[in-house]
């Protein structure tokens, strides 16, 4: 295989359509081209990547492995252009800056919404699109470039063909939150009232879910543990329901009252959120990237919630 030699799209889309229809004739109908153009492509692209990309079966082709390989990164880059090609179509001015962030979803949603208002706030037209999901799945979309940022509660993994950087915006003090039934029972004798009371808690994914534990721990504290929740805003919406007892940034607990009719039970010492902010390694950064990050809490001061 010749690194130096830039691959011809074209014959890639050749091998993508062939892929797609089973046969050099039917794609050749598709492209409205000649199934001789096809195939000397579709030789070249061979030759290109010194491999095959087909086998023959009966009268028909089937890929190989190194074409299933193929077709996978063909799937992806075809699926690209289509994005590009919709952006730019349904782009409703060109001084609208679009910020693709997607959010974790074990972050608190009311803390995302704080974060992200730093844009909103921008001088310039910002659209924000919003996409949430788990932490690799979000990670992946960033290395596609299918977004500009991810909000997460953890940094990037160290080490491996990612190019990402991670930027800390900010560790939020976590308590511990109920509807108002439950915080009447168990408010007196915090902490020691929590042993065996009802808990909502995030799976062990989450990062948050370690500091709790150890938390829990320290403090000889066995709740109930009645659910465990890889989605923050469903554990909000069954907090909100009084099934049991749920942690949420202490800063927070004047929306969180608003919006979950729930009160703030006490703080849970040393227990914090941390929140990153995940973008691609690229020379030239989105500017609302750069405004999100650059309203991270300076080392030594206040988080800001």
């Amino acid at each position: 295989m010749n690194f130096m030699t830039p691959l011809n799209y074209k014959h890639l889309h050749y091998f993508w359509v062939v892929a797609q229809e089973g046969s050099i004739t039917r794609a050749a109908e598709r492209l409205g081209v000649a199934v001789q153009t096809i195939s000397g492509q579709l030789s070249l692209l061979e030759r290109h990547l010194g491999k095959a990309l087909f086998n023959s079966q009966g009268r028909g082709l089937v890929l190989s492995e190194v074409g299933r390989v193929a077709l996978g990164y063909a799937d992806q880059i075809f699926q690209l252009g289509d994005a590009l090609v919709d952006a730019v179509e349904h782009s409703n001015s060109e001084s609208t800056l679009r910020l693709r962030a997607g959010i974790s979803d074990g972050i608190p949603k009311l803390l995302a919404y704080r974060l992200l208002s730093t844009v909103t706030d921008m001088p310039a037209d910002v659209r924000l699109i919003c996409d949430e999901g788990e932490f690799e799945t979000l990670l992946a979309e960033l290395a596609l470039h299918r977004l500009d940022v991810v909000l997460t509660d953890r940094a990037a993994p160290v080490g491996g063909n990612l190019k990402v950087f991670s930027t800390r915006l900010g560790e939020f003090a976590t308590g511990l939150f109920a509807a108002p039934a439950l915080v009447e029972r168990y408010a007196h004798g915090f902490p020691n009232s929590l042993d065996g009371a009802p808990m909502l808690l995030p799976t062990r994914h989450n990062a948050l879910r370690g500091r709790i534990d150890r938390w829990l721990e320290h403090s000889n504290i066995r709740p109930k543990i009645v659910g465990e929740f890889e989605d923050s805003a469903l554990l909000n919406t069954f907090g909100r329901g009084g099934l049991g007892i749920f942690p949420a940034p202490l800063g927070l607990a004047e929306q969180i009252a608003s919006q979950l009719d729930a009160q703030p039970l006490g703080a849970m010492a040393g227990v914090s959120e941390q929140i990153y902010a995940i973008s691609s390694e690229r020379r030239i950064r989105h500017p609302a990237v750069e405004a999100l990050c650059a309203a991270a809490p300076q080392a030594g001061a206040e988080p800001r919630v």
